[in-house]
């Protein structure tokens, strides 16, 4: 039984109102201890908080593919894919298949989900990106981006705490990033590159340097695991370290940079 919330509660209550302020900061403590609790009940064990990231992703993934308003053979094959990425098997895999079909679902709560995951992922930036970037992949898997998954992408980036034009920054650097994986590093421009690192041709060499080390720290993948990353979703942080990677090699040997 939590009680710290009801014992501050009466005492400052006390403080400023004596036996009512008291009674009515208890109130308000008991509130508080209630609260606490259904956080503390709803974050479990990291191994409970990597399965709702988990659960969460495939669901939201169903739900992006849905924007169309039916899910292809192209969504299908896609979703089939990641699972192949990260190697999913068995009982993992088919949670996953049923995540994302009941993602697709017309009673599916977008908001409620990721309000969910949000307040259990206690906030940390890293995994809340890596989400979204997630789902960026996703919506970006056949090389355009239509009105409706625009705004799917929209709503889950500000029930996370992205602004507008913090999910077009990310759209840019996907879109490039698309571009890397699908023509390799030799075929991709260097505009690409600069792009995959979320500068333009300007910046300075230490500018480069800042924004490399910035996105690896972010996409460490042990690290990302560490704060909530399911296991099984390394995979995915290892190619997205890769690609920032290859964009940074490409950026320093056409400048010519140690």
């Amino acid at each position: 039984m939590k009680i710290w919330g009801k014992f501050f509660g009466f005492a400052i209550g006390f403080m400023f109102g004596r036996i009512i302020g008291g009674l009515i900061g208890l109130w308000l403590g008991h509130l508080y201890d209630k609260k606490r609790g259904e956080v503390e009940k709803l974050m479990g064990k990291g191994s409970d908080r990597q399965a709702l990231f988990f659960n969460t992703a495939f669901a939201v993934m169903g739900h992006v593919a849905k924007a169309s308003g039916q899910v292809t053979e192209h969504d299908i094959r896609l979703a089939t894919a990641l699972m192949d990425q990260m190697r999913l098997s068995g009982d993992a895999r088919r949670e996953a298949q049923a995540a994302f079909t009941q993602g697709k679902a017309a009673d599916f709560d977008l908001k409620a989900s990721l309000r969910t995951f949000r307040l259990i992922s206690m906030g940390r930036r890293e995994l809340l990106q890596m989400f979204l970037e997630i789902q960026i992949q996703t919506a970006l898997s056949d090389a355009k981006l239509d009105a409706k998954e625009h705004a799917i992408l929209l709503t889950v980036a500000q029930e996370l705490g992205f602004s507008r034009e913090q999910l077009d920054e990310l759209l840019k650097r996907w879109q490039a990033e698309v571009n890397f994986q699908r023509h390799g590093r030799q075929q991709t421009s260097i505009k690409d590159a600069y792009e995959v690192l979320g500068l333009d041709e300007q910046a300075s060499d230490q500018q480069v340097k800042r924004a490399y080390r910035k996105l690896m720290n972010e996409h460490h993948p042990d690290k990302l695991v560490a704060k909530g990353l399911p296991a099984e979703m390394m995979e995915l942080a290892k190619q997205k370290a890769q690609d920032i990677q290859a964009a940074y090699d490409s950026v320093k040997q056409d400048r010519a940079m140690r």
